[in-house]
């Protein structure tokens, strides 16, 4: 995939975030979109190898849509400025383990694993795993690729205090405290035009597919 032409795209898509630009160059958004379906049946065949749950799953279904619900939103532009696919053993659909990627320019593509945002009654289970294997999870955590990749867990909406039930100086307090399960990566657009982008990519999830296994156990 041409990685340059996609990020001149969605520059000039920042630059006129309106429906008339976009239905002028609706063809060449096309052709972006099937592109990126390619590259992400590429990127599914090479992470069936190592994650069977996403043995079946359908590449162009896996790619989210460009147009922005602004619905409840006070920015009413109506497209997004980037690209982006999930996968998981449920398509790309969210509320279970899964990747997450997204193409954008300026830096701002990201590789995120896990689990965003588990609902209430998933968020008691996977605690519950915590702390009945919070070792095992510490473990996948120090592993020397995942760490390399992905550093620490996102934990930008953690808790300040403990969750309910469990002591303050419980031994995984910090993971505890987590209510998003993931990890991301950033790349730069240089690592994203480069020709070992995806083999930086499966690499990645590879070391990161534990995190999602632990979580899918938690969740059983």
């Amino acid at each position: 995939m041409d990685f340059e032409k996609t990020f001149e795209f969605l520059r000039k898509i920042s630059r006129n975030n309106n429906r008339d630009w976009f239905e002028k160059n609706k063809p060449r958004y096309l052709e972006i979109k099937n592109e990126f379906e390619l590259f992400i049946g590429e990127l599914l065949h090479k992470m069936i190898q190592f994650d069977e749950s996403l043995a079946g799953l359908d590449p162009k279904k896996l790619v989210f849509r460009i147009y922005r619900d602004i619905r409840f939103s006070k920015d009413k532009t109506p497209y997004k400025t980037f690209i982006s696919a999930g996968l998981s053993a449920a398509g790309k659909g969210t509320g279970i383990p899964g990747y997450y990627l997204q193409i954008e320019p300026g830096n701002k593509t990201i590789l995120a694993v896990g689990l965003y945002l588990p609902s209430a009654e998933n968020l008691t289970k996977i605690r519950q795993e915590i702390d009945y294997n919070g070792d095992r999870l510490t473990e996948i955590a120090n592993e020397k690729t995942f760490k390399k990749s992905f550093g620490t867990f996102w934990a930008e909406d953690k808790l300040k205090t403990m969750p309910k039930g469990y002591p303050k100086d419980h031994p995984h307090i910090e993971l505890l405290k987590l209510k998003s399960f993931m990890v991301i990566r950033n790349f730069k657009d240089s690592e994203v035009t480069d020709k070992k982008f995806l083999s930086k990519l499966v690499d990645s999830m590879k070391s990161a597919k534990p995190l999602n296994d632990f979580l899918t156990e938690g969740l059983s």
